[in-house]
């Protein structure tokens, strides 16, 4: 029983893993007031962008350009979002859909029918001593690819920086009330700017972990919804870097049953399971409606700025 546990709660921290480097991007962009509906487009554009690239240079090498791939489509709808002060919605939607379909026309391009997945290489998992021998939970911890401790550390880092830095108390401040930040002497457009472009970059990297630490090839559409739930694990997590990565946690759990329950011989139909995270994304939004404390100028583009 130990065993399954332990196993399942690898899974969990597994499947959890791109969804909380999506969700931590998307909470400094939202801290910012810019909703970004777009960052399904970064996750894919960044699990293309990891197959390319490490089909060149090796992993860290698909890494770093699933991460500019992330943040180029970011600051296509940055430019709308932002610059242009479009509806946030409609542009990231659409930005949704162009990415989609670009990443799985250039696949096609680029790879034809024979596919990558025999020249995609990927992270095995790497245990830390002594921490990976605690009971129950060190193997789910401290026995996971690499990319999973470099979110490991990026957590306490952005959080740090979002709550106890001036850069961090500017860009809450724009969130808030951003026309006083404007007239306060912060560069509001550049600020909002610079936090999609870092919120397309963690997705980036989100669709690079699916590729080079889990399905180790590119699959048309495999974000399958990730970038929506990562955003209501940001509304779950209350618009904070570790509460985000926490809620991620109980999403990568939801994740996870699927393959418990096949695991243990469930008669239940697996489609059931599969479900089960998009269920608990709108569960998790209607329990939080009316009761959340989020930017009070998310969403809004009706201001001057600078």
């Amino acid at each position: 029983m130990i065993d399954g546990t332990s196993a399942f709660l690898e899974g969990v921290v597994r499947t959890a893993t791109p969804l909380a480097f999506a969700a931590l991007g998307e909470t400094v962009t939202e801290r910012s007031g810019i909703i970004n509906i777009g960052l399904e487009g970064s996750i894919i554009a960044g699990a293309l962008g990891a197959v390319v690239g490490a089909g060149y240079g090796g992993v860290w090498a698909g890494f770093a350009f699933a991460a500019v791939c992330g943040c180029a489509v970011a600051a296509i709808f940055a430019l709308f979002a932002v610059t242009l002060r479009a509806d946030q919605i409609i542009s990231g939607t659409a930005v949704t859909l162009l990415a989609l379909g670009g990443t799985g026309t250039l696949y096609r391009v680029l790879y034809g029918s024979a596919g990558a997945a025999l020249n995609t290489p990927t992270l095995d998992p790497a245990s830390i001593p002594l921490l990976s021998r605690i009971p129950v939970v060190g193997r789910a911890l401290f026995v996971q690819p690499s990319i999973t401790y470099v979110l490991y550390v990026l957590v306490p880092v952005v959080m740090w920086w979002t709550y106890r830095t001036h850069a961090g108390l500017g860009l809450r401040a724009i969130g808030e009330n951003p026309a006083a930040a404007t007239a306060a002497g912060i560069r509001a457009k550049k600020v909002q700017f610079l936090a999609v472009l870092f919120g397309g970059l963690l997705g980036g990297i989100s669709g690079g972990t699916l590729v080079l630490a889990q399905a180790g090839t590119f699959v048309e559409g495999m974000s399958a919804g990730r970038g929506f739930i990562a955003i209501a694990i940001v509304v779950l997590g209350r618009w904070n870097p570790l509460g985000a990565a926490l809620a991620a946690l109980v999403f990568g759990a939801a994740s996870a049953l699927q393959f418990f329950f096949q695991a243990t011989g469930s008669n239940l139909p697996y489609q059931l399971f599969l479900a089960f995270p998009y269920v608990l994304t709108l569960v998790a939004l209607a329990a939080t409606h009316g009761r959340t404390n989020s930017p009070a100028a998310l969403g809004r583009q009706d201001f001057e700025q600078s």
